[in-house]
């Protein structure tokens, strides 16, 4: 392995570093982590690993608005969506309540699509500031609790349903689930909602390829099941709508280093997979990024889990990373395959 090795990754973890900026820290940054070579293209030597924000509970959903300059992101327990704007960096409430919203995007007309914890649903926010029901049953019963989402070109909505949002009165109400953990696809024209699989524990993060062709999925599952694996599972989209030949993309287990999640995840334009990780510990924690063949090639190291990460900006080079209590953000060399 290239670069400075997990020895250094756990060094530079535990170091002393001041998070205000009023001590900068040296350059290159030493929490972001080449472990490959072919990652160098990506990596600003000349820039640092930024502490937005600070003072949530728990940091997830972030979607970056184009047109706006903004960024959106959930703060779960505290039931509201946050606002920071690429203008000054203000920070402020933008919704609350907000149904303990998870995960966000922006669909292709510029309408917020958010999962509701605790109303179990799909919901869109349209652009006369009304609120709209994308989906809210499955065959007569209520979803678990939608979690993260993404949208395709032809209009499709995709989204995952774990129900981590009714495990606990934490971050949404209380309740059994009712139905399998499974991936959903609403489509864009009827509303017409369909199962594309249930094959995975805990479904989570999800993207498409930069072609979508692919469909990437985080199994989060092994919190709660002990028989499941900690991987991203990928699988060949068909015609659009359907998936097929779901295969292991990669394991996040890291030898000498535990076996954390991976959480939300989001692809550059290459193809990289950006993934939110955590939960196994310093030296491990962050961002773990991976090459299209599967392979390991950077880490960027966090004082706390990541929950989830999406790229912004007017360049869509600014990759924003919501950890646990905190908003992160690093410029980098890459640039995101998506819209939000």
């Amino acid at each position: 392995m290239a670069g400075l090795g997990l020895a250094a990754a756990a060094q530079a973890a535990n170091a002393q570093r001041d998070w205000s900026g009023k001590n900068p820290v040296r350059y290159p940054d030493p929490d972001v982590l080449v472990l490959d070579k072919s990652f160098e293209k990506y990596r600003i030597k000349s820039t640092p690993i930024e502490r937005l924000y600070t003072g949530l509970l728990w940091a997830e959903g972030p979607a970056w608005n184009g047109e706006g300059r903004f960024l959106v992101f959930s703060d779960i327990p505290n039931d509201r969506q946050m606002r920071w704007l690429e203008e000054d960096g203000h920070v402020s409430v933008y919704r609350k309540p907000c149904g303990f919203s998870n995960g966000n995007t922006f669909d292709y007309q510029g309408r917020q699509l958010s999962c509701e914890h605790l109303n179990r649903r799909v919901v869109r926010y349209e652009l006369d500031g009304s609120l709209s029901v994308v989906a809210a049953k499955w065959q007569g019963k209520p979803f678990n609790a939608p979690n993260d989402i993404v949208v395709h070109p032809d209009g499709g909505i995709w989204f995952t349903d774990p129900g981590y949002g009714i495990l606990s009165n934490y971050e949404g109400h209380k309740a059994p689930l009712e139905i399998k953990e499974a991936v959903y696809r609403v489509d864009g024209q009827t509303g017409a909602i369909a199962m594309v699989t249930d094959e995975l524990y805990k479904p989570n993060g999800i993207c498409f390829s930069p072609d979508y062709k692919k469909l990437y999925i985080c199994d989060t599952g092994s919190t709660n099941y002990p028989q499941a694996k900690n991987v991203i599972r990928v699988y060949d989209v068909a015609d659009s709508r359907t998936l097929r030949n779901g295969r292991q993309f990669i394991s996040m287990d890291m030898p000498g280093k535990g076996s954390g999640v991976a959480d939300g995840i989001r692809a550059d334009k290459d193809g990289n997979i950006w993934a939110g990780a955590g939960w196994a510990g310093a030296g491990y924690d962050g961002v773990h990024v991976f090459n299209p063949e599967g392979a390991r090639i950077a880490m960027i190291l966090l004082p706390e889990p990541c929950a989830n990460v999406c790229f912004g900006g007017p360049r869509r080079n600014r990759l924003f990373m919501a950890a646990a209590q905190s908003l992160y953000a690093l410029y980098v060399e890459a640039q995101g395959a998506h819209i939000a």
